[in-house]
């Protein structure tokens, strides 16, 4: 791997911790909004599972044992944040947030989507 791709590649996976590390805050911020204010406790647990394993499992991938156990890591936090997504869409519909909220976390974590799916794509096709 060349000098300039090294660089790429450490830059991607360093705003991915960073992004996945603020999202998980915003998370927990969420969940503490949501068990006080709100009082909802099930879902608010659902979605503090999910929306903290992301970073927990980009953290973990970065010292995989191998390039497999590497991307599985990543398509694992790719899986906990589409699940995200998904409670976040339960909370708005159910009451539990409000549009603004919803957009502003929806939008963080669709990023982290995308932003996973390339890693993934990146690093299958360099294991080919």
């Amino acid at each position: 791997m060349k000098n300039e791709e090294l660089k790429i590649k450490f830059m991607k996976e360093s705003i991915l911790k960073v992004k996945s590390y603020n999202f998980a805050i915003r998370i927990v911020k969420l969940y503490q909004f949501l068990t006080k204010e709100k009082k909802e406790f099930v879902l608010s647990k659902q979605i503090l599972k999910s929306g903290t394993a992301i970073g927990a499992l980009i953290r973990e991938a970065e010292f995989g044992q191998s390039k497999a156990d590497f991307i599985n890591k990543m398509n694992i936090a790719l899986k906990e944040a589409n699940e995200t997504i998904y409670w976040l869409e339960i909370l708005k519909e159910g009451g539990y947030i409000n549009n603004m909220m919803f957009k502003s976390l929806n939008s963080d974590c669709e990023e982290l989507v995308k932003i996973l799916v390339s890693s993934v794509k990146t690093s299958k096709r360099k294991q080919e």
